[in-house]
Order: structure tokens, then C-alpha cells, then sequence
């Protein structure tokens, strides 16, 4: 395994959300991530599927089931990331079956008779991120995120660091935890991790503010920084709410141009951001002749493919960064 300095740099992209079964281990997957490689000169890319439990207060994650991917399914996309020379960073999210987003995940402060419980959810997300933990292990990935957005457990300390020491007791890697945007200094527990990382989703126009709040965070516990995720749909005003992905915008490229341009912009003058993993890459790609008319985050075909590009080389081309670790 390998540890982080201060020559780490992450030029990355997610690959393959939401993690659908069937859809890893096809020849178009294997294509994706190639391109992927090829198309952005990233040195990483996180893997990235999502188990399902049914409603934001259930208490069991079913991870194994349909239509999450199978470990299988996991073990083939982290071979062939590797196959195409990149460290990966393994990622296992929970979404809701329901449809409400990860961070409304909330029970009681206090356990009350008849109620679900915090000690049930985190019991079962313990045993869903262990299990992928030892996986990581085994497969040699670089990184393991333990979680993501998930803001309503995020004042749940003293769970958040058993679970990271369980980790650690099958896991050799860098682990992080990906805060949800506006975030990053609400989180009490960040000594606990080894890299800090959270959703870079800032419009254009806010990214100097948001940093100067972030740089706090990172001086305050000594960690390193990256930007787990971090992207804007091609959607003309998407720079402006780039987490919304429901605007109905108008389908642009040189909006998400727009705001690659600010964000890369402003963290070239903070050092100690150390890298993004992009947002995202789906392991089924549309055609490239439909990428002007595609309004998703994927880059693939648009202005801003070529933009990320360049700018990864040019990060990666720097004395003090490394390309890999």
C-alpha cells in the first residue's frame, strides 16, 4: 500500500456510478475506462457504486442485492483500472431506494423503544464498508473512502471513529471520508482520517470565498486536502448551482467549461489543495457524435474534456508533484 505526501497529486475521475449490476463487466466498461485513461491523462480514479436501503430511517443495507454490483463486478473494474496504470480509491456509498438523498440518512439523537436506531445503521454500514475494506486490501487500492454526503451522520463522532478504527484493523491504505459541500469545517473528526476530502460543488464566482473557509479546516487539523468529487453538468446556468443535477438549463458545454475554468482557477493559487476526482465517468458512455447534445457531468466529447486534460498534464508535469504515488 501507499501513504500520502506532499508530492501526491490527485488528477482523478469517478468511474462508473451508480454501480448497476450487469454493467462492469462488459466490453463497453472496459472501453470506458480506457478512454477515461486516455481521453483525461488522470493518475486516479475512484471506483464508485452505491448499495441501496430502502428509506433514509431504515437500518439495513442489503449490500449484496440487485441492483448493486457484485464484489465480483467490483474486483473486475479495480483490475482494470490497474490494468490501465492508475491508482484507484474504492468507493461504497448508501443511497435510498426511495429516492431521498444519503444525507437526509437520520434517526434520533437517543434511542427511543420501537424506534429505528443509530447503533442498528451503523451496525450494517459498518459490515458494508468492512467488508469492501478488506476488498480494498486485497485488491491493493490506494484509497478507501468510507462515506460520502453523509451529513446527517456526520455529527455522530464517536460511531464515525469506531468504524474507522475497525477499518483500519483490515485496511493498510490512505483512508478519507468525502464531506458534502459547505461541510468541510462541521466535520469534529477529520484527525481521525488521513486525507480530508469533500464535494467541491461551488458555483462560479464563490470558489475564492469557499476556499479562504476551507483553508482553515485544513490548517486547523494538519491534514491534506483534495476534492473528492467536484463537476458541473453541461447545462447553461449549471455553473451557477453546479450540485443541482435536476436544472433544466439549456444544454451547453461552455458552461461546465466556465466553471472547470474558476475552480481549476482559484485552487492553482491554494497548494494545498492536492487534486480532484472529478465528476463522473459511467462505464457505459454515450456516443461520442451525441456528446454536444448530452447535458450530464460526464466530459466525454465536450470543451471541457480537452481543458481537464490539459490540465492534469501540466499538474502532473510539475517537479513537486509525482504522478503516482
Amino acid at each position: 500500500m501507499t501513504n500520502w505526501n506532499e508530492q501526491t497529486y490527485i488528477a482523478g475521475m469517478t468511474w462508473g456510478w451508480t454501480g448497476i449490476r450487469g454493467t462492469w463487466t462488459t466490453k463497453e466498461a472496459d472501453r470506458s475506462m480506457a478512454l477515461m485513461k486516455e481521453r483525461l491523462a488522470i493518475n486516479w480514479t475512484a471506483v464508485t457504486f452505491a448499495a441501496l436501503q430502502a428509506t433514509p430511517q431504515s437500518t439495513t443495507i442489503p449490500f449484496a442485492e440487485a441492483p448493486t454490483v457484485t464484489e465480483e463486478e467490483v474486483r473486475h473494474a479495480i483490475a482494470e483500472a490497474k490494468r490501465n496504470g492508475l491508482n484507484v480509491c474504492l468507493k461504497p456509498v448508501v443511497n435510498c431506494v426511495d429516492g431521498t438523498w444519503r444525507a437526509h440518512i437520520n434517526f434520533f439523537d437517543y434511542d427511543v423503544p420501537c424506534e429505528p436506531k443509530w447503533s442498528d445503521w451503523f451496525a450494517s454500514y459498518t459490515s458494508f464498508i468492512l467488508h469492501y475494506a478488506r476488498v480494498a486490501e486485497e485488491t491493493g487500492c490506494e484509497m478507501l473512502c468510507i462515506g460520502c454526503e453523509m451529513v446527517q451522520t456526520d455529527r455522530r463522532e464517536a460511531e464515525w471513529r469506531q468504524l474507522i478504527r475497525e477499518v483500519r484493523n483490515v485496511y493498510s491504505g490512505i483512508v478519507t471520508y468525502n464531506c458534502d459541500k459547505y461541510q468541510e469545517d462541521r466535520v469534529q473528526w477529520w484527525d481521525a482520517v488521513d486525507v480530508i476530502s469533500s464535494s467541491g460543488y461551488y458555483p462560479v464566482g464563490d470558489w475564492e470565498v469557499q476556499l479562504d473557509r476551507v483553508e482553515k479546516v485544513v490548517q486547523r487539523f494538519n491534514k491534506p486536502f483534495f476534492f473528492m468529487e467536484a463537476g458541473c453538468p453541461s447545462r447553461r446556468g449549471s455553473e451557477l448551482l453546479p450540485n443541482d443535477w435536476g436544472f433544466q438549463g439549456e444544454t451547453d458545454g461552455t458552461a461546465q467549461l466556465e466553471f472547470y475554468e474558476a475552480m481549476f482557477g482559484s485552487s492553482d493559487q491554494r497548494p494545498w489543495v492536492q487534486g480532484f476526482m472529478l465528476w463522473d465517468w459511467p462505464s457505459t458512455l454515450y456516443p461520442e457524435e451525441q456528446a454536444a447534445s448530452n447535458n450530464d457531468y460526464c466530459m466525454f466529447g465536450k470543451p471541457a474534456e480537452a481543458y481537464i486534460r490539459n490540465y492534469y498534464s501540466s499538474k502532473l508535469a510539475q517537479p513537486n508533484y509525482s504522478s503516482s504515488n
